[in-house]
């Protein structure tokens, strides 16, 4: 797997950078190394495609929001990759940004496009999420017309050219001094209308269909990222390829463990004699368990760490620690044996302990003077 850039560092621009600015330096990079200005020049085409890909990320505050907090690794399996698979998918997409070279959105399409993205969630337990598994994912998506293969005209028969724009795709407006291009209303663009549709999917060329994929899970994904399935979205047109399908990621809690990034916390109790005396302990772990020496002394709410033994980076390979929080439990009930000898301990200690519950009316003798304590003793029984 090549290392990728920083995205800041690609646009040459600080974390605090807003949206206006991003886009701004971006259209100059862009500019400046446009294929169309650098003919044969394959070092401008690759930083061209890498600047684009920054701001793909870095231009949408969702996309930049997943990044700042987890980096490459936020954005798909293994770091995510570029979402253009080639120069006229970045014409496509920011077109207007440079004003020149580019744009098919605004006009027709020159040749095949790419398909649609599609987006689906996959939920996953702590377990799947920390050591990676296999999935598999069920999807409806788009495929080419069996009967017409994708032209959306009637077998036979074929799309013709549009009367009204004369297969340009595109129109010219007049308003006073101004000329406006825009798409033509017609055909939508395209240059060419279907008199004759296909009976199954009236002109559509794309019928649906329900898939079952199968993805790789790598280890130590978390909520929030995406994984990438390369050519598994919607069919393209014009024999353009398929577009990609993303899985977004939702870990589901853990009745043990708590997740915080790489690191893992787990409350394990303990008794008040072993927190007081130390002792050793079997503790959970997400493959197993093992052994913790508690340290005598121990105090409510201490927390020993333990390297390495939490979920590993998908980008950095960094693995994280196990926190174990002790928390000190006080017997809600005791035998006559426990309670002598507590009351032992607190006598040693020279402190004040609580004697056993007395009833209400105890109570009520000792703190009130009666004059007839027959009364109260009726009351008692």
């Amino acid at each position: 797997m090549v290392e990728k850039r920083d995205y800041y560092e690609v646009l040459g621009v600080t974390r605090e950078a807003s949206v206006v600015e991003i886009k701004k330096v971006y259209r100059k990079i862009a500019i400046k190394n446009h294929p169309d200005r650098n003919p044969g020049d394959e070092e401008a085409v690759n930083r061209f495609k890498e600047a684009s890909e920054a701001y793909d990320v870095l231009g949408n505050p969702d996309k930049k929001a997943k990044y700042d907090r987890y980096g490459h690794a936020g954005l798909g399996a293994g770091g995510g990759g570029s979402p253009f698979h080639d120069v006229g998918d970045i014409f496509e997409a920011f077109g207007d940004i440079f004003g020149f070279g580019g744009g098919r959105k605004s006009g027709r399409s020159r040749g095949p496009v790419r398909g649609d993205h599609l987006q689906t969630t996959m939920e996953l337990d702590l377990l799947e999420a920390a050591f990676g598994c296999k999935k598999t994912i069920t999807i409806k998506r788009h495929k080419l017309c069996d009967t017409c293969n994708g032209s959306g005209a009637k077998p036979g028969s074929s799309p013709e050219t549009c009367d009204y724009c004369q297969g340009a795709g595109q129109v010219v407006q007049s308003q006073g001094l101004f000329r406006m291009q825009t798409p033509c209303p017609n055909c939508g663009g395209e240059g060419t209308v279907i008199a004759d549709k296909c009976t199954t999917c009236w002109g559509a060329g794309f019928e649906n269909e329900e898939v079952e994929l199968d993805a790789t899970i790598p280890a130590g994904v978390d909520n929030g990222m995406q994984l990438c399935l390369r050519g598994e979205g919607n069919p393209g047109k014009g024999g353009g390829p398929r577009g990609d399908l993303y899985v977004q990621i939702d870990v589901k809690d853990h009745p043990l463990f708590q997740r915080e990034g790489i690191h893992l916390i787990c409350r394990v109790p303990i008794t008040f004699s072993q927190a007081a005396l130390g002792t050793e302990i079997e503790i959970p772990l997400l493959d197993g368990k093992k052994k913790l020496k508690i340290p005598a002394g121990t105090q409510p709410h201490d927390m020993i760490r333990l390297a390495g033994l939490g979920i590993t980076d998908p980008q950095t390979r960094r693995t994280g620690d196990l926190h174990v929080e002790l928390h000190v439990e006080v017997p809600k009930k005791m035998n006559e044996e426990q309670e002598r000898l507590l009351r032992e301990l607190a006598e040693h200690d020279h402190v004040n302990v609580g004697h056993k519950r007395k009833s209400f009316w105890e109570h009520v003798k000792e703190l009130i003077h009666w004059e007839n304590d027959e009364e109260i003793q009726e009351e008692e029984n």
